[in-house]
């Protein structure tokens, strides 16, 4: 109750804050709006204005889509208002405007029997515009409200606390409209001829408001007001009541001017299992420039990213720069914690890694691919995405511009030029010039451009023979194998795969079984030992070892690139093959 009663009375002190001077030509505006019975009814108004409010402040809280879908609503908000204005400009237009709404109200009235009327709706139309348009002075006890938002996320009693704040400003806003409406209605009918003008001047600064809120002016334009001391009071208001808005510890404790930690960036504060740190604080990103790779180690194209990433956060962390990355597995053995602080260990990622096996941080970002960086600015907006490999020049340019701003414009931030990164084995960039394969999976549920006169088998071991004269990037399987939803496993020793390919590179994604137990392995090209052509995880007569979950590079063409067969025999049991990649 205690914090109903406080946003309710801080609502009220907005009335002498600022903020509120570009509502006010709105409030007024149905006082002179025309004769009696033609104008519009305060309290729809004022509540549709309490609801927008509400809503889309609960919802800013939430960052992302809803950060987005609130200034879809401002901008909708400022059309209406707008058309407001221009119709009290002109009459003429007021009539046209007003003809659905005239057939709302009749409709409402005649189902409920209720009374209601055009003015009923047009009012609380006009209060829902205002509302989505309002942006009230963010004093302590509001940004008390939308910092336990922002922590907890959004949900019922922030939105009922953010109403209860409304009605409160929406208060004396009320008084001034049944205040100016009876001044009116007491002025002799003579000295009402005067209205026709005062309407068409409110009108038109009803319509300056909208135009000013649209060029993002009006908080600019009214921080220098002087204004009566509301902070001070709220502040009191908060040490009296004890507030502790949404139950949130020490809420009360955080200035006013310390930006809360919003959107989807409070969401990787929530991962389950963290790799080179116990865990990262609100106040670890809080107003800071802050990277987020979303990454999975057995991803050939997060691991070209790597090098980059790695670069970045050891050039610029004296700057000011925190990188965080995040791992979404694809497969399931990359959900296991000690497999990616393994995979951590031997890549060289030493900054905070989120463990993000449920998805839930994904989800926040709305992420939609491996490797995916988002570049949050010190203010918690994100500043810049990017999907997939390249574009490392305009994502460090980004990165240096952010550091530089959220250093003030007296120092430029990073001057040095950017270095030159270059990655070795699995993390060498590939050769998009000769890259004619695509990622293939060997798994049924993603599996295509199988051949063979053996079809697949799902979930069941089976006899498989290896197809001859494969065409290019088509794939075959030979010997026992159970092929699974995710891989293929191999049931004894000889099984093998071959693929028909055209890249300076070939990976496959392999597991031992299991037990863990290390699986052997040779590799052929065109029916031969690789020689100069093996890649990393084998030597030059073809040979390696299976002895973690992992990417492993078996080819690295030496001389040009040209189309070539594949082939990996597995010399024990128990194998399992997940996908092809190359580069």
């Amino acid at each position: 109750m205690a914090s109903l009663i406080l946003a309710y009375l801080a609502g009220v002190l907005t009335f002498a804050a600022p903020c509120i001077l570009p509502l006010l030509p709105i409030v007024v505006a149905p006082v002179v709006s025309g004769r009696p019975g033609r104008g519009f009814h305060a309290l729809p108004l004022l509540l549709g204005l309490a609801v927008a409010f509400a809503v889309s402040a609960s919802l800013a809280a939430a960052g992302g889509w809803a950060v987005v879908a609130n200034q879809y609503g401002r901008a909708v908000g400022l059309a209406l208002v707008t058309l407001f204005g221009l119709a009290m400009i002109w009459p003429a237009l007021a009539d046209r405007l007003a003809a659905p709404l005239v057939t709302v109200g009749t409709r409402l009235a005649a189902r409920f029997n209720t009374g209601a009327d055009r003015t009923v709706v047009s009012s609380l139309v006009l209060g829902l515009a205002t509302g989505l348009v309002w942006a009230p002075c963010a004093g302590p006890v509001l940004g008390l409200i939308l910092s336990a938002a922002a922590l907890r996320g959004p949900g019922l009693d922030t939105t009922l606390l953010l109403f209860v704040y409304a009605l409160g400003a929406a208060t004396p806003l009320a008084l001034v409209m049944a205040g100016g409406g009876r001044l009116i209605r007491a002025l002799p009918q003579g000295a009402l001829r005067w209205t026709e003008g005062l309407r068409r001047l409110v009108g038109g600064a009803v319509v300056a408001t909208a135009v000013v809120g649209a060029a993002g002016l009006d908080t600019r334009l009214f921080l220098g007001v002087p204004a009566l001391a509301t902070d001070t009071v709220e502040r009191a208001l908060v040490k009296m009541l004890g507030f502790h808005p949404l139950g949130v510890a020490q809420a009360a404790t955080l200035p006013a001017t310390t930006p809360p930690l919003t959107g989807p960036l409070a969401d990787v504060l929530k991962a389950k299992a963290w790799v080179n740190t116990p865990g990262l604080t609100a106040d670890a990103l809080r107003g800071h420039v802050v990277l987020v790779n979303f990454w999975t180690y057995s991803c050939i194209n997060c691991l070209r990213a790597l090098p980059h990433v790695r670069q970045w956060a050891a050039r610029y962390k004296d700057q000011g720069l925190v990188v965080v990355g995040v791992h979404t597995p694809e497969f399931a053995f990359e959900r296991d914690v000690d497999n990616i602080a393994k995979a951590a260990a031997t890549l060289d990622v030493t900054y905070p890694v989120a463990v993000d096996s449920d998805y839930r941080i994904w989800r926040a970002f709305d992420n939609q691919a491996w490797p995916a960086l988002y570049l949050v600015g010190a203010d918690g907006r994100i500043l810049h995405q990017a999907f997939g490999e390249g574009d490392y020049d305009k994502t460090e340019r980004v990165i240096r511009k952010a550091l530089a701003d959220a250093k003030g414009p007296a120092d430029q931030g990073p001057t040095a030029p950017a270095a030159v990164v270059r990655g070795e084995g699995t993390q060498a960039a590939a050769d998009l010039n000769d890259l004619g394969s695509p990622e293939t999976y060997v798994g049924y549920g993603e599996g295509q451009r199988y051949s063979g006169d053996d079809d697949i088998v799902a979930d069941a071991p089976a006899r498989y023979r290896l197809a001859g004269g494969l065409r290019l990037n088509h794939w075959t399987l030979g010997g026992d194998w159970t092929v699974g939803r995710e891989f293929a496993t191999a049931g004894q020793a000889g099984a093998r795969i071959a693929y028909r390919f055209h890249a300076r590179d070939l990976h496959l994604v392999l597991a031992p079984g299991a037990d863990g137990q290390p699986v052997r392995f040779r590799v052929r090209i065109d029916g031969a030992a690789p020689g100069a052509d093996h890649g990393t995880d084998v030597d030059a007569e073809g040979v390696g070892t299976v002895h973690a979950a992992k990417l492993y590079q078996l080819v690295r063409q030496a001389g040009p690139v040209a189309d070539h067969t594949f082939e990996i025999e597995f010399l024990g049991p128990g194998a399992r093959a997940y996908a092809f990649t190359f580069g």
